[in-house]
């Protein structure tokens, strides 16, 4: 069994391990596995575990990976930082993008994405512990920023993301996870039906078990999957 494959099988206990214990159906947290930096060859050996969703941060490695690994019908999400003139190749290439923190970037990719091709979804990066280096909506400024996207075309909102400041301690791990939860909670209690919001994306290698227990339902895992990165070689 290769390398990739053994850490897979570690991550998807944990999962499972951290959805049942807060009460959840472990099917109800998507493994997103964060690529970037990574080779073509590590990503089909997740592939052939059954790992679908891939996670990148760097639109020309991105695109040239699509590109070679497209026969194998992957998902791919755009989690990094954007760019206004990189929205177009990130609409017309990505199922998902996590990392929208300006009103201008959703409106650019609903413009930009292809008629032809099914609603993007997305998610809406909040900074939850305000920090000055990190992008992203304050949780103020969601509720209003959602009232505008939720009416774009060709976008799906789906949700929020965050990448909290790192803490050790498993109860001070939960707390942002908790309060973006809640975020979305408040969200949803004055959004229709059609329109509330189902996914909540935070959590990592290193905290993925207390974003499960507050409700994620996708966790990005780079490191604890591929081990740690090296220079990309496609």
């Amino acid at each position: 069994m290769h390398k990739v494959e053994e850490n897979i099988e570690r991550v998807k206990a944990r999962l499972q391990t951290a959805a049942v214990a807060g009460g959840r159906d472990p099917n109800s947290v998507m493994l997103l596995a964060v690529s970037k930096t990574r080779d073509t060859k590590s990503i089909q050996q997740a592939a052939q575990t059954g790992i679908t969703d891939f996670g990148e941060n760097y639109l020309q490695e991105a695109l040239e990976k699509i590109d070679i690994l497209k026969s194998l019908g992957l998902k791919w999400h755009f989690i990094g930082p954007i760019q206004s003139n990189k929205t177009r190749q990130i609409a017309e290439n990505f199922s998902w993008v996590h990392s929208i923190g300006r009103l201008k970037i959703a409106q650019r990719l609903s413009a930009q994405r292809p008629s032809t091709m099914a609603p993007l979804n997305i998610c809406l990066q909040v900074n939850i512990d305000q920090e000055a280096t990190k992008a992203g909506f304050s949780g103020d400024e969601i509720p209003l920023v959602v009232e505008e996207i939720a009416q774009l075309p060709n976008i799906k909102l789906r949700g929020l993301m965050t990448i909290p400041a790192a803490q050790h301690d498993p109860i001070a791990q939960r707390l942002p996870f908790a309060q973006l939860r809640s975020l979305l909670e408040k969200i949803n209690g004055s959004l229709d039906n059609c329109k509330k919001l189902d996914t909540l994306s935070m959590g990592m290698s290193a905290d993925l078990e207390a974003a499960i227990f507050e409700q994620a339902t996708i966790v990005r895992v780079g490191t604890d999957i591929f081990g740690p990165r090296n220079k990309t070689i496609l």
